[in-house]
């Protein structure tokens, strides 16, 4: 009997998150967990080759072996660098403020 191991896969979009519980096969990839899991077909604009890819908030690549308990994150690409926004919001005189309220 094959071993078994327990994932899950995540992903969101600004107004829903999706997080699919699965067993797979001791061995199996990030890329072969996410093809297995069905997100794809529910989300079509995942796209493997440009979405980044994680466990637990860590990048890593579609060929990495799973371990028991992994989760596995997909990545939307960003909308606006938030570097770029903070230079933008410093050249207008805005103030960000920091959290942590009174010393």
């Amino acid at each position: 009997m094959t071993e078994k191991i327990n994932i899950e896969v995540v992903y969101a979009l600004p107004n829903e998150q999706t997080l699919l519980r699965q067993q797979v096969a001791a061995g199996t990839t990030v890329a072969e967990a996410i093809q297995a899991s069905g997100i794809l077909q529910k989300y079509p604009a995942i796209d493997l080759s440009t979405n980044k890819l994680g466990i637990f908030g860590k990048l890593t690549k579609g060929d990495a072996v799973l371990r028991d308990k992994d989760r596995i994150e997909i990545y939307r690409p960003l909308i606006a660098d938030p570097k770029e926004v903070r230079r933008k919001r410093a050249e207008e005189g805005k103030v960000m403020k920091k959290g942590g309220g009174d010393a």
